[in-house]
């Protein structure tokens, strides 16, 4: 069963499609063409076009699911960057709640992607799962506001991030079915693209809000973007309703590791977990750049503002070439994308290492890391899209997401100790390692063009 969004918001859609020159269809595939899909993978994986523009990519769906990442995005950014002074100035708590809150969210949202793979597998459940779990985060999120314990915001923190988690397979695997083979690459370069935007509007909103109606506010306020995404989402399960055949019979909804396995999902992952374990947490990137900044000469105060100032310049940088990472997959193919990625992480961790204090300097590291994050990102849910058949692609979705939120996991908690152990160029050397070792990875897994 799918869920339909009411009648008045479908006109809406409709009309701003067809003010854009776009017409309001779905791209017809059927269980059939599913397999001509799964059988593209290999082009999707070497250079050259595979028939490039026969169909159109930008439905209204591709778009609806592109607008869910943006606005769930930015409510979810408004929440993360209230909850530290939330947790300190109004419920007197200290940082290390705040550190345990987050570290069980990481660890949860990992957890949950899994869960939510083989479940996304079943076309019919992919809309309730993805409509739920947008709706899910935005209330969880903005409930927070309401609490007066600790433990409160713990729970409804923790229960955003699963409802987060569980959404995603499913939002992937809406993406695959809405979009041609040929326009794997744009189609998910447009969902990156929304998500990078929304965590640069979500702070800014945020510090307009906090400033005009208060902290209690603005985290309630938060859960409106995520309404938005979880209608946009309604709008995108519809057309993905007419785009997939429904499946016959009665199925088991399980992990399939082995046809997973045989559908060449291990080789997939392997140079992606490699980049994972050298990909640290932004935050790391803001400390680094708050310390070189302080450092030079600045105050805290400024050096904390320049440096989050430079954090927005890092994410408008990873929207914009999401997008023209999108296009440049489906033009030579994901493998590259993502090597090129994992190149410019290693500029940009050797930039960092260097210890410059200079601004400048430090915006280009930022934004050569937002360009590796663009092109990384793309490439890894294009790869996913075009080495399973539909069936599998929620459970391939989940895997990937326990990868990226394990290696993250990891390669944060490691650096973090060197960091702190020996110093901070140690451990981005050691986060440049892993980067290299996932762009010899890519290239030694590729497919020979057929």
């Amino acid at each position: 069963m799918t869920m339909s969004a009411p009648a008045s918001a479908s006109g809406a859609a409709n009309c701003f499609w067809s003010a854009l020159g776009h017409e309001s269809r779905s791209v017809p595939q059927t269980v059939e063409h599913d397999h001509q899909i799964s059988a593209l993978a290999g082009d999707l994986t070497a250079p050259g076009e595979v028939g490039a523009g026969s169909v159109r990519w930008l439905t209204p769906g591709v778009g609806g699911v592109g607008a869910a990442s943006f606005f769930s995005d930015a409510g979810h950014e408004i929440t993360t960057a209230m909850l530290p002074s939330f947790l300190t100035g109004t419920l007197h708590a200290g940082a290390g709640a705040l550190g345990l809150i987050e570290g069980a969210s990481d660890a949860l949202i990992g957890v949950s992607k899994l869960a939510g793979g083989p479940l996304a597998d079943d076309p019919s459940m992919r809309a309730r799962l993805a409509r739920g779990g947008y709706l899910g985060t935005a209330v969880l999120g903005g409930a927070i506001g309401l609490t007066v314990a600790v433990w409160q915001v713990a729970i409804l923190r923790a229960g955003s991030w699963v409802a987060r988690g569980l959404r995603s397979p499913s939002r992937d695997a809406l993406l695959a079915s809405l979009a041609p083979p040929t326009g794997y690459g744009k189609a998910y370069g447009l969902e990156r693209a929304g998500d990078n935007l929304g965590a640069l509007v979500g702070p800014l909103l945020a510090a307009v809000l906090v400033a005009v109606v208060g902290v209690r506010e603005t985290l309630l306020l938060a859960a409106v973007p995520g309404v938005f995404a979880a209608v946009a989402i309604t709008l995108a399960a519809r057309e993905a309703r007419r785009a997939v055949a429904a499946p016959v019979g009665r199925r088991r909804l399980r992990l399939n590791l082995t046809e997973l396995r045989a559908a060449g999902l291990a080789r997939t992952l392997v140079p992606v977990a490699l980049f994972e374990c050298g990909n640290i947490a932004t935050t790391l990137l803001i400390l680094r750049a708050t310390d070189l900044l302080h450092a030079n000469g600045r105050d805290l105060t400024a050096a904390t503002s320049l440096a989050i100032l430079i954090y927005a310049g890092h994410n408008a940088v990873a929207a914009a070439v999401s997008l023209a990472g999108g296009a440049l997959v489906d033009r030579v193919g994901p493998r590259p994308v993502f090597a090129a990625g994992a190149a410019v992480y290693i500029a940009a961790y050797a930039v960092l290492a260097a210890g410059s204090g200079v601004w400048p300097v430090l915006a280009v590291a930022f934004a050569l890391a937002g360009t590796g994050i663009g092109l990384a990102e793309t490439a890894e849910s294009t790869l996913v899209a075009g080495a399973l058949p539909d069936r599998l692609r929620g459970s391939g979705f989940g895997l990937l997401g326990v990868v990226q939120a394990g290696g993250d996991f990891v390669s944060s908690a490691v650096v973090g100790l060197l960091w702190a152990t020996i110093s901070p160029a140690v451990g981005f050397g050691y986060a440049a390692v892993w980067m290299a070792a996932s762009l010899v990875a890519a290239t030694i897994t590729a497919r020979p063009a057929r």
